[in-house]
């Protein structure tokens, strides 16, 4: 299984604001990430989603399956911030921060195991010990 890495470097987004779409994404089928980016509202998803076309494309151009990947890393790092001023009234300013960021999505094979390891995790996961104790 190989990781395919796409990055949009500078992307001149809030990284606070990018980051709401990678979270949003990350461990999901990646024609499921496409569907919630499509009708996501975020400026962002459209940023997202170049992205996550780019990482598909690099995994397809090595004949991997496009059907059987999931989204396996997505965030988004600071990039540098632009600092302007704004004139304010009585002579002043202030100072503006035009933030940018980072955008980094990897695909990886193996969707259909992935959920079956989650759908076995999910079956054998324990009961709270509080809810033994009224059981009991």
């Amino acid at each position: 299984m190989a990781n395919f890495v796409s990055t949009w470097r500078f992307a001149k987004i809030a990284p606070r604001k990018a980051r709401l779409v990678a979270d949003l994404i990350r461990g999901k089928p990646v024609d499921e990430a496409f569907d919630l980016l499509k009708f996501s509202k975020k400026r962002a998803a459209i940023m997202v989603g170049k992205v996550l076309q780019a990482a598909v494309a690099s995994a397809d151009e090595k004949q991997v399956d496009v059907g059987d990947l999931y989204v396996s890393q997505s965030f988004c790092d600071a990039g540098p911030i632009a600092k302007r001023m704004m004139p304010k009234d009585r002579g002043k300013s202030y100072r503006i921060l035009k933030r940018t960021c980072h955008i980094t999505i990897g695909v990886d094979e193996g969707a259909q195991e992935r959920a079956q390891a989650l759908a076995e995790r999910k079956k054998n996961k324990r009961k709270p010990r509080a809810a033994k104790a009224k059981a009991a």
